[in-house]
């Protein structure tokens, strides 16, 4: 999947953040579950997972030097992460007003290294991306595209890339049409409130892919995306399948414990990013009248 060459990128649109300091000891298998479910229980990342210690500033000067147009973003996973971004805006500025009513607003979207302070807690690579609603922004350690691979067998492809991005911005949209109001955090299962709404958040990530390459950079009037083939999107439906809670579970060598769910299964998670690809429309996005998504 690529951008369209001649698109126009607008690099401030994304903020970067340079290397935290990590803590010796690492997080993985039962560490990283831990976490997971810490953090949708209680709206916080794990202090554990990363030292407090200061943080040296990113090079924003950099991506805005580098990262300057579809080309750019073909041959840059940051200058990628700022022109999903910039489809993302343009996609949802047009179509939130008229589904639901709200106008919508760009959430903050933060690439960093290692590890960053946030309203929600401390992030790190080992957390993953993650949507924080006190700060309305987005945190990304574009590291973790190579964790998803190495760890959990997603490929690391530009598309897998841009789901994992997109269904992040899809909770900045449940977050301005008030569903995330619905969370219970302690609501955990394959029916509960955080795996209906994380299920959206991949249909509405599919609701974007969908209408991606029909979507116009008003800079250069091009659109955004060239249309994906069916490996490249293969290559998203085995990032959501990768993420689902069995399948980390499975990689960590336990036993998938259901109640304890907060993302849904690989099988859910594949199936409402297809009927948001599918649907391409906010509508079809319905996990909560769902008798069980």
């Amino acid at each position: 999947m690529s951008m369209n060459d001649d698109i126009q990128l607008d690099a401030s649109r994304v903020k970067v953040r340079g290397r935290g300091t990590m803590a010796a000891t690492g997080v993985g298998g039962l560490g990283l579950i831990g976490a997971i479910v810490y953090f949708f229980l209680t709206g916080q990342v794990p202090d554990s997972l990363v030292t407090s210690g200061r943080q040296p500033a990113g090079n924003q000067t950099s991506l805005i030097e580098t990262c300057k147009t579809g080309e750019d973003a073909n041959k840059n996973t940051e200058c990628w992460m700022v022109a999903t971004a910039e489809s993302l805006d343009a996609y949802w500025g047009g179509a939130l007003p008229s589904a639901a009513g709200a106008a919508y607003k760009k959430p903050d979207f933060v690439l960093f290294s290692g590890s960053t302070s946030t309203a929600c807690g401390t992030a790190s690579s080992q957390t993953g991306p993650f949507y924080c609603p006190a700060d309305k922004a987005v945190y990304l350690d574009v590291g973790f595209f190579k964790e998803l691979q190495s760890r959990y067998g997603a490929t690391n492809s530009r598309l897998a890339q841009a789901y994992i991005v997109a269904h992040e911005f899809g909770h900045s949209i449940q977050d301005q049409t008030g569903i995330l109001s619905k969370v219970n955090h302690k609501d955990t299962g394959p029916s509960g409130s955080l795996v209906r709404s994380e299920l959206q958040a991949d249909c509405l990530a599919g609701v974007w892919l969908h209408n991606a390459s029909k979507t116009v950079d008003p800079e250069s009037g091009k659109k955004f995306l060239v249309p994906p083939t069916r490996e490249e999107l293969k290559t998203a439906i085995d990032a959501a399948a990768a993420v689902g809670d069995d399948h980390i579970y499975e990689s960590a060598g336990m036993e998938a414990n259901q109640e304890s769910f907060t993302h849904g299964s690989s099988a859910k998670r594949t199936e409402w990013l297809m009927k948001g690809y599918e649907g391409g429309k906010f509508e079809s996005c319905d996990t909560w009248s769902a008798p069980a998504p």
